[in-house]
């Protein structure tokens, strides 16, 4: 395993100031905080700078008028300025956590928003690692550098220049011996807090390898134990906890370097103030309480100078974080509205508003007697019929941003009603078919029509909407059974839960839990068999009323048990929609009213199952052979 820092999380050598430009954009928008931020951030400095001047003010009155000093003035003016640096601080600390906090939530929750509406090919490309950390410590770490950032940038110019103002009028010559050291200082700060940076990520970098490797092994304690394979991990992960180490001890060396270095240039200064003005107050061309404040600014200037080497850095090192996350920001999906369509969704919007009708409860999405879970809208979010009579792949090509061409000249008409098998070698094309029907992705070439209209030309909300999908791998969320059925459709009533459910026959299961519907399902759905969650994602699928149902290897991994349980709900499920059913599971096709053969993107072979057993071609292999199978297991089991 390499040493070297991820390519992402490289520092950047040059400040790029356009781009803190864009992301300081954005904490303007809670000028609430950060106006008083900034204003606290200088009162400070200022009430920094004070007490050096208070304390030569006091002393040069004492030495002047010994006790008939106004004492009593000096206590005043004092507390006067404790009381405004002590508000000073309570206001910085009140808006810096706010400007925080709320910058990290609008990043967060815009960062959020924007991955909703991208395309699954931008998910392709991108690991849902990535993805995380850009809606997590990216985000966090931009945040924390404007509030806190912010702050002490203001701050520390603040304090440098009153400090150098101040030396400077108070004795120009003793003002440059201390002004001096500040060259130095900068450049060994910046190179020593570059080092840290880096040493800093690396204990980063191999304590998340560190607690991925505790994961992992916890998580295949089972294998790990099968295959005697203790010794090996254990001598993988004092590889990477030795790299830690060594990365801990350099950083824990620089720190013990650099800041003896940082307190040697500050004493340095002071001394030389002391020994120079020393001769000054000899001679009368300096009174000791401004060698006092000298000597107090002269310890105080170094200060301001490290925290802005420090928060430079800082930004050096969150610059990568920044240019992914505003990156992620300016994406624009590929697949989205047209303007054409936006104004027509508009148009129908006023119509609606001024009294129109735009719904008929006449119309049912599931033609069913037991079930009339919901209404189908007479018209979609543009006035057109909402409707889906006809799904019309015309001439149609399709290549994924990298890859060869996975549909070529694809023509295919499906009216409602029908359902439609696809079978297949894997590759063949039979996702990327239903993955078009759903506008996930867009065609290449050629058109994809619902009732003769280009879907381009429809809203994409509107028929994403419409759509059923249970995928081979059911992904139930934490919560409860009714939670997770009434996921799509939150508006439903129990008893269309519960019919849902029922339509289905996943009723029975539910009920027999210890708290039904009510039940909680676990993490992921964890607490519920394969072939229990499977019935429930039907179940989720048909209360969404859809017009279009997916069943994508549906039945591939769920007993024979569940499967029979499913089949005898699908004729309920299926009634009155367009389906797509991809299976290798052959059984579960036999009554579709076409079944497609896909291979290298085209249709090999159309027609109903009995049909395609008398062509005896690819679809009569795959069937056989398949049943002779089945057939073998059931012996061996002894069924």
């Amino acid at each position: 395993m390499s040493a070297q820092l991820p390519s992402e999380d490289e520092f950047q050598s040059k400040l790029d100031t356009g781009l803190w430009w864009k992301i300081f954009q954005r904490g303007l928008r809670l000028k609430r905080y950060l106006v008083p931020l900034f204003i606290a951030a200088v009162l400070i400095a200022v009430c920094d700078a004070a007490f050096a001047q208070i304390t030569r003010w006091v002393i040069d009155g004492v030495m002047r008028d010994g006790a008939r000093a106004p004492f009593g003035r000096y206590i005043a003016v004092f507390a006067t300025v404790n009381v405004i640096f002590s508000a000073g601080v309570w206001v910085f600390i009140d808006m810096a956590g706010n400007l925080s906090n709320r910058m990290a939530h609008d990043i967060r929750r815009d960062c959020f928003d924007k991955l909703q509406s991208l395309e699954f090919a931008f998910f392709d490309a991108r690991p849902v690692g990535w993805l995380i950390t850009r809606l997590t410590s990216d985000c966090d770490r931009l945040a924390r550098i404007i509030s806190w950032g912010f702050l002490d940038i203001v701050w520390g110019l603040s304090f440098v220049l009153m400090i150098a103002v101040s030396l400077l009028i108070m004795n120009w010559r003793l003002g440059l011996i201390v002004i001096g050291i500040v060259p130095p200082l900068a450049l060994i700060s910046k190179y020593f807090q570059r080092k840290m940076l880096l040493s800093s990520r690396e204990i980063r970098k191999y304590n998340s390898q560190i607690t991925a490797g505790y994961n992992e092994s916890i998580q295949g304690v089972r294998t790990t134990k099968t295959l005697v394979r203790e010794e090996e991990n254990l001598a993988e992960f004092q590889q990477l906890s030795s790299r830690m180490f060594d990365a801990s001890v350099l950083n824990a060396r620089q720190n013990a370097i650099y800041f003896p270095i940082v307190t040697t240039l500050g004493s340095l200064a002071a001394g030389l103030a002391l020994w120079r003005g020393g001769y000054f107050v000899a001679s009368d061309a300096l009174t000791l309480g401004t060698l006092v404040a000298f000597i107090t600014f002269a310890g105080q200037f170094f200060g301001p100078i490290n925290q802005l080497a420090q928060r430079l850095t800082e930004m050096q090192g969150a610059q990568a974080a920044g240019e992914r996350v505003m990156g992620l920001l300016a994406t624009e999906p590929t697949i989205k509205d047209s303007d054409a369509v936006r104004r027509r969704i508009a148009d129908h919007e006023t119509r609606t508003a001024d009294g129109q009708p735009s719904v008929n409860p006449a119309q049912s999405a599931i033609r069913n007697s037991e079930s009339a879970i919901a209404a189908t809208p007479a018209t979609a979010a543009d006035g057109r019929p909402s409707r889906i009579e006809t799904i019309e792949f015309k001439h149609l090509t399709f290549r994924y941003e990298t890859g060869a061409v996975v549909l070529h000249d694809f023509n295919l008409t499906v009216r409602a009603g029908e359902t439609i098998a696809l079978v297949g070698p894997s590759g063949g094309g039979k996702s990327t078919i239903v993955s078009l029907v759903c506008r996930f992705y867009e065609p290449t070439a050629g058109q994809v029509l619902l009732n003769g209209v280009d879907y381009r030309e429809r809203p994409i909300a509107w028929l994403q909407a419409q759509l059923g999908i249970v995928l081979q791998t059911p992904h139930l969320f934490k919560g409860t059974v009714r939670e997770n059925i009434r996921y799509g459709r939150l508006d439903a009533t129990d008893a269309e839960v519960e019919t849902a459910a029922r339509l289905v026959n996943a009723d029975e299961f539910i009920r027999q839990m210890e708290n039904g519907y009510e039940t909680e399902v676990g993490e992921g759905g964890n607490r519920l068999s394969t072939g229990q969650r499977q019935l429930l994602s039907f179940a989720r699928a048909l209360l969404a009323r859809p017009q279009i149902f997916v069943m994508d290897e549906a039945t591939s991994s769920i007993d024979t048990e569940t499967e029979q349980l499913i089949q005898r709900g699908l004729e309920t499920i299926l009634a009155g929609r367009i389906s797509f059913v991809i299976a290798h599971r052959l059984s579960t096709i036999r009554r579709a009213d076409r079944i497609l053969v896909i291979t290298r993107g085209r249709i090999e072979e159309s027609g109903t199952h009995a049909e395609l057993l008398q062509q005896r071609g690819h679809y009569y292999e795959l069937y056989t052979s398949q049943f002779r199978r089945e057939r073998e297991e059931a012996v061996l089991e002894g069924t």
